[in-house]
């Protein structure tokens, strides 16, 4: 085999490469099964499916694929903007929001810079810190959650860049609207705090700072939020930012031509109107985290209790439960990568998901395939 020649950046060697939750097609190739009778309750998705509203839009915009999406959302951006109360000038659009988490890696990360984080935060922080090359700072959490002081404490000079997840995904849990405000209000003008919002709608009392945004007070904050869960449109990737206009025209220096497509475009755009959608998702969210709560407690299995659509259960071996699983058709998501060996986080399906998820579970204890810890 021929060797590579080229000179990569030094960097990349020790980058590891962002691992997704299994599609159902893999799993069942892999332990053949029949694909329609696989749970998949691993990457968060929304079990009711995309907003009906949006399917009935896909389907006219087909014929339009021919063509080029309008490069800037124009549509999409005047009705997003009106919704939120801002101007368009305070958004920006990505393929899915990790797009817009490369576009402050391109704008903010360089060599001999600091971004600080929390234990067990969203994996692709860590990886865009580090494909620029710049200094993750990890802050140890507490009881799981962002310990918001030790982060405050960890900015020095050489910081950059704050991401933090509200709810934070993979371990579901929130900072307190009051915490979180006096957090972001502390932080010197000079770093910007990256809120990730992409689970906020599943939040009984979710923080506002939109107005802060409105009134350009918080130049130094980036809102990140997605269509991909409360909408269900994961498999067209929208996400997009809210920012004050001159961060927003900085990162628009940075996005591609026409990374937006289509179809993309004209679903949110439908999905923004589905109320009725939304509603039934939230209502089966919290009935779907009472029935997983409940279960877990059942089977005497620890978990952290959620803000989110999933919820983090430690089983003992996490990737052994996990591979049992999906011996029995169901694909939850170890958490090795996390730090987190013992846990697995299952998202929120449908009420008959999840009990087949449970079920399932409770084979796979009783058969020994795990060793639980009990407290």
């Amino acid at each position: 085999m021929n060797s590579l020649s080229l000179l990569l950046l030094a960097h990349l060697k020790d980058l590891p490469v962002y691992q997704p939750g299994r599609p159902i097609e893999e799993v069942a190739r892999q332990y053949g099964l029949d694909p329609d009778r696989i749970v998949k309750l691993a990457s968060n998705e929304n079990p009711l499916g995309p907003s009906p509203r949006a399917r009935e839009a896909l389907q006219k915009a087909l014929e339009t694929v021919h063509l080029y999406p309008d490069g800037h959302a124009f549509a999409l951006r005047q009705r997003l903007a009106a919704k939120l109360g801002v101007t368009p000038e305070h958004l920006i659009f990505g393929n899915g929001s990790n797009e817009l988490l490369e576009f402050i890696g391109h704008v903010l990360l360089e060599p001999g810079v600091d971004v600080v984080v929390s234990q067990y935060c969203f994996a692709v922080y860590p990886l865009v810190t580090r494909m620029f090359g710049a200094n993750l700072v990890t802050v140890p959490a507490r009881n799981h959650a962002h310990d918001l002081a030790a982060m405050r404490a960890a900015i020095t000079p050489r910081t950059r860049v704050v991401f933090l997840a509200n709810p934070n995904n993979p371990t579901g849990t929130w900072a307190p609207a009051a915490e979180l405000r006096a957090f972001v209000e502390s932080i010197p003008p000079t770093v910007l705090v990256v809120l990730d919002e992409a689970y906020i709608e599943f939040l009984e009392d979710p923080p506002d700072f939109l107005p802060d945004l409105r009134t350009g007070a918080r130049p130094n904050l980036l809102l990140l939020r997605t269509f991909s869960k409360i909408y269900g449109l994961a498999g067209l990737r929208v996400g997009y930012g809210i920012g004050v206009p001159a961060l927003i025209a900085a990162l628009e220096k940075v996005r591609q031509p026409f990374n937006l497509n289509r179809l993309a475009q004209v679903a949110a755009l439908a999905a923004l109107d589905d109320e009725e959608h939304v509603q039934r998702t939230r209502r089966n969210n919290r009935q779907g985290l009472e029935q997983l709560q409940a279960g877990c407690r059942e089977l005497g299995l620890p978990y952290i209790p959620s803000a989110a659509n999933f919820l983090l259960v430690r089983v003992g071996d996490g990737a052994t439960v996990f591979e049992a699983l999906q011996r029995q058709g169901v694909i939850v998501r170890p958490m090795g990568a996390y730090d987190l060996p013992e846990w697995i986080r299952i998202s929120v399906g449908t009420p008959e998901e999840n009990a087949r998820c449970l079920e399932a579970l409770r084979k796979v204890l009783r058969n020994g395939s795990a060793a639980t810890t009990r407290d």
